[in-house]
């Protein structure tokens, strides 16, 4: 019942904010249209579509927020007026009280506020989906963040994961195309990394863990945790200063080189997927800075850890194979790492799938991001995905996710950028590291350690290892017949013993009669 009363929540919201207008742009049947109007009857429509849609999904709550937020990076797929609307959700949702932030934060460290900061601005200076974020000066001068959890999230987010999980049963259960995407999979990981998320603890770890990785790199800024402040309702991180990076203009006149802030973009995007195997998962514009200090200048500032995505070294092998492939131009290759994968038949014929790859990826080659639409390739290989049956992987639906928002800040920065080029050159060193003598040695040098302790013990272990090779191996006939010839020893011994007895004997009676 609870998923029902949500579900009419959700057919209400839309049609009260008039967002039926792109639902119903589906149906053809003139029934459906005048049913709605007939719904909709007294309802005023003067406020602009981009500011209504906006508007409906922070009705509907986070996940709609959020969703939101991705899809306001796709300037080529959806209108200007629109995209610029829904970038609002980025950090300007609107915020809950300022007393009611206090009261959590005092609540979360068991203190007054005053006894933890020397100054707390009531005025959020961001405020998303699931947290806001004040500035605060510690008492030992530090300038800090604040972040704290809306209140009641859990309870809402709960409902809404529990209604996607009955609509994604329904799917599997009713499209044999819909079970090809693997819908519970799919919300199975979506609500493993939202429940991720509004524990703010697991957030400051993701953010120390990446701050660690990306020490070496000079390219992007992450903040250091003060963690005898950071609760699972309240964090307190390193205040960062910077200019967001949808504001280009600002950027630009501060002298940032755009085109290498976007190269740079893609290298800290494939450095964090590839060599690490854990990346920022979140990086819409709202979670995402430009550093104009200084002594950082032109270095990215990452914010919000709370969703990050990681690759086992089997994934990441596949995708890096795949990504060479592509670039190269082997479709070939493609279809046969999809094959052996698992993630078609095994009978699938390889110069077909090559064929249906190449007719998708070849025509975008060549040319610069701006007239590339990563949607409409995306749509021709989900299209030609349903033709081979191929089955979506719920553990990179987060990479794909990221990916579209890279697209995204990679157009607004410098439509000029090809994706393609500034990546094949990464990828390249990156494999001749993981497969060639570069790999090799580093692979060596990290297991000398465990080396060096087994090389004394080598001669005992071979000596172990033939020994069990040479023991024939227990079965229940042999432990059997061991049992019986330990009987038959035993009844051997027994008369011998008793014939030595006997002869002893005789032995001792002739001496004695001579």
């Amino acid at each position: 019942m609870r998923n029902l009363a949500r579900l009419v929540f959700i057919v209400i919201t839309i049609l009260r904010f008039g967002l039926d207008e792109v639902a119903l742009s589906a149906f053809r049947q003139r029934w459906v249209r005048l049913l709605v109007r007939l719904v909709t009857i007294g309802r005023r429509l003067d406020a602009p579509r981009g500011e209504r849609l906006r508007l409906g999904l922070e009705k509907l709550g986070p996940i709609f927020v959020k969703f939101g937020q991705v899809l306001s990076t796709r300037r080529d797929l959806i209108p200007l007026d629109v995209a610029d609307e829904l970038a609002r959700l980025q950090d300007r949702v609107p915020p809950f009280p300022a007393a009611q932030s206090r009261a959590m934060v005092e609540k979360a460290f068991g203190r007054p506020i005053d006894a933890v900061f020397a100054s707390f601005d009531a005025e959020p200076v961001a405020s998303a989906s699931i947290a806001q974020v004040h500035f605060a000066v510690l008492l030992d001068s530090r300038q800090v963040a604040v972040k704290v959890l809306r209140p009641g999230m859990l309870e809402v987010i709960d409902q809404d994961l529990q209604l996607l999980h009955t609509l994604a049963r329904w799917v599997d259960r009713l499209s044999a195309d819909g079970k090809r995407l693997k819908p519970r999979e799919v919300v199975a990981e979506f609500d493993g990394y939202l429940h991720d998320e509004l524990d703010l603890v697991r957030e400051a770890a993701n953010a120390t863990q990446l701050r660690r990785n990306m020490e070496g790199l000079d390219l992007v800024l992450v903040p250091e945790m003060v963690w005898e402040l950071c609760t699972p309702g309240v964090i307190v991180m390193q205040r960062m200063i910077g200019v967001p990076i949808s504001q280009i203009d600002r950027i630009r006149a501060a002298g940032v080189d755009i085109p290498k802030l976007a190269r740079d973009g893609v290298t800290i995007f494939f450095t964090q997927v590839f060599r690490d195997g854990y990346f920022h998962a979140d990086m819409h514009p709202g979670n995402i800075q430009v550093s104009l200090d200084p002594a950082t200048f032109g270095r990215y500032i990452a914010l919000d850890f709370g969703i990050i995505g990681t690759l086992t070294e089997t994934d990441k092998e596949y995708l890096a194979y795949n990504f060479i492939a592509f670039f190269r131009r082997d479709y070939k290759r493609v279809a046969e790492l999809h094959i052996e994968s698992g993630w078609v038949p095994p009978e699938t014929r390889v110069n077909e799938l090559e064929g249906a790859i190449r007719a998708v990826c070849e025509p975008q080659f060549d040319r610069p991001l701006k007239d590339i639409s990563l949607g409409q390739v995306l749509l021709r290989l989900f299209q030609t995905s349903r033709r081979f049956n191929v089955e979506i992987q719920p553990q990179l639906v987060l990479l794909q996710k990221t990916l579209l928002n890279i697209e995204g800040l990679g157009r607004q920065l410098d439509p000029e950028l090809d994706l393609w080029t500034t990546a094949k050159p990464f990828l390249e060193r990156w494999m001749n590291e993981q497969v060639g003598w570069r790999g090799l040695v580093d692979r060596l040098k990290k297991e000398a350690p465990r080396y060096a302790q087994l090389m004394p013990e080598l001669p005992r272990l071979v000596h172990q290892a033939l020994q069990a090779q040479a023991r024939p191996a227990d079965s229940p006939a042999l432990l059997a017949l061991l049992a019986e010839q330990r009987r038959t020893n035993r009844l051997l011994r027994t008369l011998l013993w008793a014939a030595a007895g006997f002869v002893a004997g005789m032995l001792a009676m002739q001496l004695f009669l001579f």
